[in-house]
């Protein structure tokens, strides 16, 4: 397995920059493609355990739009092989001093690449 192949690196970065991109404007459709839709997709969020693709979808559908700013303060892009990838981000809420953190397990699907696992955290 060869970690971190260049084409495979930029392909998650791309698909990640999208998802940021969609987190902060609150592109609903962006952000439901992007996690894979099956029923062992979860995403532990800082207030909310989601379990599954439609438990996700419907956290999105119902979630107020404000302060969803953030600004990023670091990012860490892994690849194993051609079809996985972790990314991780340290974050900050604009009017917050507190530092999120962000994880996420992507994979290679026939439909492109899926958030199949992703976990954000505030600390204290």
């Amino acid at each position: 397995m060869e970690v971190n192949k260049p084409a495979v690196v930029a392909a998650v970065t791309e698909q990640f920059a999208r998802y940021e991109k969609a987190l902060v404007g609150n592109d609903v459709a962006v952000l439901d493609e992007l996690f894979w839709n099956s029923p062992l997709t979860l995403r532990y969020g800082a207030g909310e355990n989601l379990y599954g693709y439609d438990a996700i979808r419907d956290f999105r559908a119902g979630r107020s739009p404000a302060g969803l700013d953030r600004t990023v303060l670091r990012t860490h892009i892994v690849t194993y092989g051609d079809d996985m990838a972790t990314t991780h981000i340290e974050f900050r809420r604009v009017g917050s001093d507190r530092i999120g953190r962000q994880t996420q397990t992507w994979i290679r699907t026939d439909e492109g690449w899926r958030v199949v696992s992703a976990h954000v955290s505030v600390m204290a």
